[in-house]
């Protein structure tokens, strides 16, 4: 009789609904029965969580024998069921005290599980966001948490578990050796496999449904077909962005992540930085995020030449800035070995749009400062403020008469403390990890591979 409470189903109590609750009526008044409260006991609860629900059973424990009083359980939606093991167990906690708060408010309780992980949350100061949440919820509650196997807190599993009536039929059926070939006609074999979008695909392109699915599987299937799109020959996934991004196969996706993070323009970036260069480059996968970090940790240059832990830096202040490239922050890179006759690199960074320029220059002097400012300025717009350290290539007559000239406002940074120009800092450390990564052995083609890095 569930799915009667199900959105837009109509209300149709046919014979195997009345079957289900004569059915109902007589386990509720079968043994065990329910009693009603005593009180003066302390209250007991079991809790169990599966793929699809939740299941909670309060009782009270009298002459050595558990007496249920409450029977509670409820559907997952599409969030709580990519929940963890962990948090679905805790979730089944949470929704017990919840629906059975008058009971409990002012009572022990003793809480039986079998997820022995739970008894432990409470204790551990570095959970999720969301964990953290639901114990400050049960804070309230004066809860003692027992382990109880599985196979011995019958009640709730069963409270937790969605009854398959398509299990109960065992048909005996060859398996066949292959998949029919108007299911695949349109998807290409692959050596490793059939890709993980083939039912997908065979549904939009030829409304052919796998068979054998549960009820709940099937409204997920339906609800994750309306994310995609047949063009023929291929599928889209709509992003959240509602950008069009074309469906691959993992080892073909493998490939792609190899290009954006070691290739030309790959720059050797983080595993988020690699998936969004995959996502903006129009592809998707569902482990696109997960690949990309066994990726990073795989690749030698990033190994030999990863990012110093940030854990013991001092917080930055964010300077107020209005709009983009208002606020300029300039700093040299260098010096470096000989690449066609230049030795370090100008380094500039808005403070709004993170936007960085580079150019490699052969001296670090006055000159090319203001010749480098001139071509910054005639491409993006003369600035409110420039920001820079106290070195003298920065702090001179010719460029404070030509900054005044343009209206620009020169701020230092303070001295000995690099903190206030953190944001060209950050640059400098991300192009010199990238030329790190990218150049050959001999080191003298870092300023051919500038570029790249921007």
């Amino acid at each position: 009789m569930t799915h009667l409470l199900e959105k837009d189903t109509p209300f149709l109590f046919d014979e195997e609904c009345m079957k289900a609750f004569k059915f109902l009526k007589e386990r509720l008044v079968s043994a065990p029965i329910l009693v009603a409260p005593d009180w003066s006991l302390p209250f007991e609860l079991m809790c169990d969580a599966s793929d699809q629900a939740v299941g909670a059973v309060l009782g009270q424990r009298r002459d050595k024998h558990f007496h249920p009083i409450y029977y509670a359980s409820k559907t997952l939606n599409d969030a709580q069921e990519n929940y963890t093991t962990t948090e679905k167990e805790l979730l089944a906690v949470v929704f017990a005290f919840d629906k059975f708060w008058s009971y409990l408010v002012l009572s022990k309780t003793t809480v039986f599980t079998d997820h022995s992980a739970l008894r432990f949350l409470f204790t551990k100061k570095d959970a999720k966001p969301r964990l953290i949440r639901w114990i400050l919820l049960l804070s309230e509650f004066d809860i003692e948490i027992k382990d109880k196997k599985g196979a011995e807190n019958v009640a709730a599993d069963h409270l937790s578990r969605l009854e398959d009536p398509e299990r109960s039929e065992i048909r005996e059926e060859e398996i066949g050796d292959r998949f029919p070939h108007e299911m695949i006609d349109f998807v290409e074999a692959e050596k490793q496999g059939i890709p993980w979008f083939t039912d997908l695909a065979n549904f939009l392109a030829h409304g052919v449904v796998i068979e054998g699915m549960t009820s709940q599987q099937k409204r997920k299937f339906f609800r994750d077909a309306g994310k995609y799109i047949w063009d023929d020959p291929f599928l889209y996934r709509v992003g959240g962005d509602r950008i069009l991004r074309r469906c691959v196969s993992r080892k073909e996706g493998l490939d792609i992540l190899r290009h954006c993070h070691e290739g030309l323009t790959g720059g050797h970036h983080g595993h988020h930085s690699t998936a969004q260069k995959v996502f903006d480059c129009g592809f998707y996968w569902p482990s696109v995020v997960n690949d990309a970090l066994e990726f990073v940790k795989k690749c030698d240059s990033c190994q030999r030449t990863g990012n110093i832990s940030s854990r013991d830096e001092m917080p930055q202040n964010p300077i107020q800035v209005l709009e983009v490239f208002d606020v300029w922050g300039i700093d040299f890179v260098g010096p470096f070995p000989l690449s066609k006759g230049n030795r370090y690199i100008l380094v500039a960074i808005d403070y709004v749009s993170k936007w960085v320029e580079a150019q490699a220059l052969p001296t670090n002097d006055a000159r090319v400062v203001l010749k480098f400012l001139k071509k910054l300025f005639s491409r993006f717009g003369t600035p409110r403020a420039l920001i820079s350290d106290r070195g003298t290539h920065f702090c001179n007559t010719m460029l404070e008469k030509a900054l005044q000239r343009y209206g620009v406002t020169h701020r230092l940074a303070t001295a000995y403390h690099p903190q206030t120009s953190g944001q060209v800092e950050n640059a400098n450390r991300g192009v010199k990890r990238i030329l790190e990564k990218t150049v050959g052995k001999s080191r003298k083609d870092w300023s051919d591979k500038l570029d790249d890095a921007l």
